[in-house]
């Protein structure tokens, strides 16, 4: 078990979660003592009697392996043994078990549309289009169009671990790091293998993956793949259900293949290609959406003595979107097709960095500095049905662009004794929007072109930490940054509907920029247990929000995109992580977020409201028993409390707690049994209120088996 950032609040919700996980830490408190020879869920190296967040290393914070204790920057890790142990079925409801990280909105990516899943660490005004980055192993996962993650793109069969940074990361990785970074890293290749998952379970979910990997002397290469299918739930409150309303089922499919060759003692070079596919319908015959992409990426790295080390990687990538949205009538008994969008795009990128050799003054640095390039391109072609036909009526509207980004970084980390780590980063930023047009036909035939002007901005974006281990058994960290992120393609051209709401787009975006900084400890108060606490202030300028205008525009949309103003998000993460015993492990984690609309003009009436689907408290219990001979069973509750569905605040959703569970139990020989349940007591809550309220996922349940051909 890792720790996991805990929000500190007040309330009834915060006393119930430390009330249980205090009960459940009691109960297991008479358990038989650590034992030095278990297995550690971090790393194999680890003991019961080593708290496991100090094991193990870490990349994603400083762009360069770090033991994670060392870092000075706060690192969540997710490591193999949990994610295999997770009952979750997807990979953004495994993130949401981490308090600090959260999707747009509340809902499960097996039955929400791919542009509500935007990443949101740390309550940062949370969106459809992410404010934090998304890598897997160093190349970008979030949709270069619109800035959403496919979740379901990212098989976990061949996933090592997952590191959550949840803090500006501008000064290193760019734009789309406003918010922090998460990095899934892939396992190693490291022989021959064969492993598969095959499960079946309730709402006619069923999944089949499997991954292979071979090792030819130098050459290693992997294979791994995965493929679901759900008949869904019915979305829509039962209240508001009319004859349209019905399940919304949804399948994906996914192919990754990776090849290493170490093709000398200091050149290591690699490829990679991944396939993927997604159907996904919103619960009525013309509310559906299809996503697929291609990727193609490339790397190598050199290590010498004298220079330090290179790195170089490339990549491109297609992907393509389809969106079907529907007219709906009042009572929900009938429905008909009121637009068609398909939104093509593709990026192209590539960055080198240097990392030196560890020279000293004064202490001991280790330099580092890189440049990366990228290029976005894409168009949103949208077919509108409208309700009453005429010959001026809009028929065809094509908008779209093109982006081209650049980056220079360069970062120093100076150790200065054992007890005592600074870092300092600062990156320059330029970006261009380029080729912006949007061309309107009419059902008469009349068209019109508007080309919008090229415009372009910098941005420098700094960062320093420091961290402090004044003894073996504390350390303090701190941090301070600035970072930015630009308007994606789809912020500036693309418009959306969500139920009844129609959100028009805006070419005259800008990009929106944070402030913020971080403090906080990590103890390790007796032998097995881990507790750290993080307070962090941002303040978040020209965010780019969805505000609900006085009266519609001529489209009939109800709310635009517009730079807001000026936000606060503050908050404090609290955790604890516990080796009871050997076979035992508990965790507690809560995570506080303050956040208020603090300046927005031409919208004063927003001015001191609560940024939309932002909850002020989450958090997440869970209690693991592992023992090999017997059985592995994990339980986990995780709350999250009210938020809202609006930026006037009008539209509320109450809190809601779940509980999941998963067990496994070894029939023979590298042949296991496996239950997982999520949502065990069937709890109804609400996710959205866009026009019409929907639910989140009920009870699900499934049975599988486990095939493990390799230690």
């Amino acid at each position: 078990m890792l720790l996991r950032m805990a929000e500190c609040g007040s309330g009834w919700r915060l006393g119930a979660i430390f009330g249980l996980c205090w009960l459940l830490l009691a109960g297991s408190a008479e358990a038989t003592p650590p034992d030095t020879e278990a297995e550690a869920p971090a790393a194999e190296s680890s003991t019961a009697d080593e708290p496991v967040v100090a094991q193990g290393t870490v990349v994603t914070a400083t762009r360069l392996p770090r033991p994670v204790r060392d870092v000075p920057a706060t690192v969540t890790v997710i490591p193999r043994s949990e994610i295999d142990r997770s009952p979750t079925l997807t990979q953004d409801s495994l993130l949401r078990t981490l308090p600090s990280a959260a999707t747009f909105r509340r809902t499960s990516s097996l039955v929400s549309d791919p542009t509500a899943q935007g990443l949101n660490l740390r309550g940062l005004a949370p969106s459809g289009v992410s404010r934090s980055l998304v890598l897997v192993d160093g190349l970008p996962a979030n949709d270069p169009f619109g800035g959403w993650v496919y979740w379901r793109a990212l098989p976990r069969l061949g996933l090592e671990r997952i590191e959550v940074v949840p803090s500006g990361g501008s000064a290193l990785y760019g734009s789309a790091a406003l918010g922090g970074v998460v990095q899934l890293f892939s396992r190693p290749i490291t022989g021959p293998s064969l492993e598969a998952d095959a499960a079946y379970g309730l709402l006619g979910t069923g999944q089949l993956a499997a991954r292979g990997s071979e090792r030819w002397g130098p050459v290693g290469a992997a294979l791994e793949t995965e493929l679901l299918t759900t008949e869904g739930h019915s979305v829509v409150a039962p209240g508001q259900r009319g004859a349209i309303d019905q399940r919304a089922p949804s399948n994906h499919a996914t192919l990754n293949g990776r090849v290493e060759v170490e093709a000398s003692p200091s050149l290591h070079l690699g490829a990679r290609l991944g396939l993927f596919r997604e159907n996904q319908n919103g619960g009525t015959t013309f509310t559906t959406a299809r996503a697929e992409s291609a990727l193609l990426g490339a790397n190598a790295r050199l290590s010498t003595e004298a220079a330090g080390n290179f790195e170089l990687l490339l990549f491109g990538r297609r992907v393509s979107f389809e969106q079907r949205r529907a007219r709906v009538a009042s009572d929900r008994s009938s429905e008909v097709l009121a637009a068609i969008q398909d939104v093509p795009a593709e990026e192209e990128g590539g960055s080198l960095v240097w990392t030196s050799p560890t020279w000293a003054l004064g202490g001991s640095h280790v330099l580092g500095a890189g440049v990366d390039l990228r290029r976005v391109s894409g168009t949103s072609d949208e077919r509108l049905f409208p309700p009453t036909a005429s010959p001026t009526s809009t028929a065809l509207r094509r908008t779209g662009g093109a982006q081209r980004f650049s980056g220079l970084f360069v970062q120093d980390l100076y150790t200065v004794t054992p007890a005592v780590e600074l870092m300092a980063a600062l990156r320059w930023d330029t970006w261009r929007n380029v080729e912006g047009t949007r061309r309107v036909e009419q059902a008469n035939g009349a068209a019109e072109t508007t080309t919008f002007e090229d415009r372009s901005e910098q941005q420098l974006s700094p960062r320093l930490g420091v961290r402090v281990s004044p003894r073996e058994w504390l350390t303090l960290r701190a941090s301070g940054y600035r970072a930015f992120r630009a308007p994606t393609l789809n912020e500036l051209y693309r418009p959306f509907q969500v139920g009844t709401v129609l959100t028009s787009a805006n070419e005259a975006l800008r990009a929106e920029r944070l402030v913020g900084g971080e403090a906080g400890f990590e103890t390790l108060p007796f032998p097995g247990m881990t507790a750290r606490v993080t307070g962090f202030w941002n303040e978040l300028e020209e965010p780019i929000t969805n505000v609900t205008l006085e009266a519609p525009l001529p489209d009939g949309s109800q709310r635009q995109r517009q730079n807001l103003g000026r936000a606060r998000v503050r908050g404090l993460e609290a955790g604890v992580d516990w080796r009871v015993s050997r076979q035992w492990t508990a965790l507690l984690a809560y995570t506080f977020v303050d956040s208020e609309v603090r300046e927005a003009p031409g919208a004063l009436e927003l001015v001191g409201k609560q940024l939309a689907q932002d909850p002020a408290h989450r958090g997440t219990a869970i209690v693991t028993f592992h023992e090999p001979s017997l059985l592995t069973a994990t339980v986990q509750l995780r709350v999250t409390g009210p938020q809202f569905e609006d930026d006037l605040n009008e539209r509320g959703m109450g809190g809601y707690a779940v509980v999941d569970a998963f067990v496994s139990r070894q029939l023979v020989q590298r042949l296991e049994l496996f239950a997982a349940v999520e949502n065990l007591f069937n709890r109804r809550y609400l996710v959205g209120r866009a026009g019409i309220d929907t639910i989140g996922q009920p009870l699900m349940l499934r049975v599988g088996l486990r095939l493990r051909s390799a230690p």
